[in-house]
């Protein structure tokens, strides 16, 4: 599916909505699977292991970053050098595509911040911020009800929390968001409201954890156990 929707974006340079939707679920789906196993690998090698046990370990675990850093700087080529080089490109696209490349630099950071030499973490920390940030200028064009700014708001508080380590400004920024679209619910159709409600829980649900685990002092959770994000 993956190569298929990439073959797509190739040949045609601009997706409308389903296709935009069938992109971001390919993608997700291989680098989903690589994510979870990254975790799992991670938490091995923190147990007590004889020493060749924890030498495997090891180096699955930079056969699995290597497969994702792959994925991620494949989709992030098409992002930059087609997508979002389109200058026909709404602002419901704008958001849609500077948002996945935010998500994807975030991805890789996970991995590459657990390095000795971190400083191509930190650049791809950065290259995520000013991904959300030029995602969010964009967003200002859309209804606060709009589910993929929704979902913007959503992921990027994420970051802020589970990368960056800021949980005043994810809750802030998850709250401002589910603030924002309240008041606008009552305008909407079913099928909207249903979207944007759907995404409004997940904001509300991340809140309600995060301001938890600060009153107390916990740990940060892991995105697969408890933190929620949007495909």
């Amino acid at each position: 599916m993956k190569e298929h929707m990439k073959a797509v974006v190739v040949s045609q340079k601009r997706l409308d909505t389903e296709q935009r939707n069938l992109l971001s679920v390919a993608y997700k789906n291989v680098v989903g699977a690589r994510r979870a196993s990254w975790r799992v690998l991670k938490s091995i090698a923190g147990k007590d292991h004889a020493k060749e046990s924890l030498k495997l370990v090891n180096e699955y675990s930079k056969r699995v970053e290597s497969e994702l850093s792959d994925i991620c700087l494949d989709v992030l080529n098409l992002l930059t050098t087609i997508l979002i080089k389109n200058a026909k490109i709404s602002h419901e696209e704008r958001v849609f595509y500077f948002k996945m490349q935010g998500d994807y630099h975030r991805y890789m950071s996970e991995y590459l911040l657990d390095k000795d030499d971190d400083t191509k973490g930190r650049e791809t920390i950065n290259e995520a911020r000013m991904s959300y940030k030029a995602a969010m200028d964009a967003a200002n064009a859309l209804s606060p009800t709009n589910p993929i700014r929704l979902g913007l708001a959503l992921n990027f508080s994420v970051f802020y929390y589970e990368i960056l380590n800021q949980p005043k400004e994810a809750c802030a920024l998850a709250k401002k968001a589910f603030d924002d679209a309240v008041g606008e619910l009552e305008d909407l159709v079913e099928e909207k409201y249903k979207d944007a409600t759907l995404i409004m829980q997940l904001l509300r649900d991340n809140l309600t954890l995060w301001q938890s685990e600060s009153a107390e002092e916990a740990s940060t959770v892991e995105t697969d156990m408890g933190v929620t994000e949007m495909a």
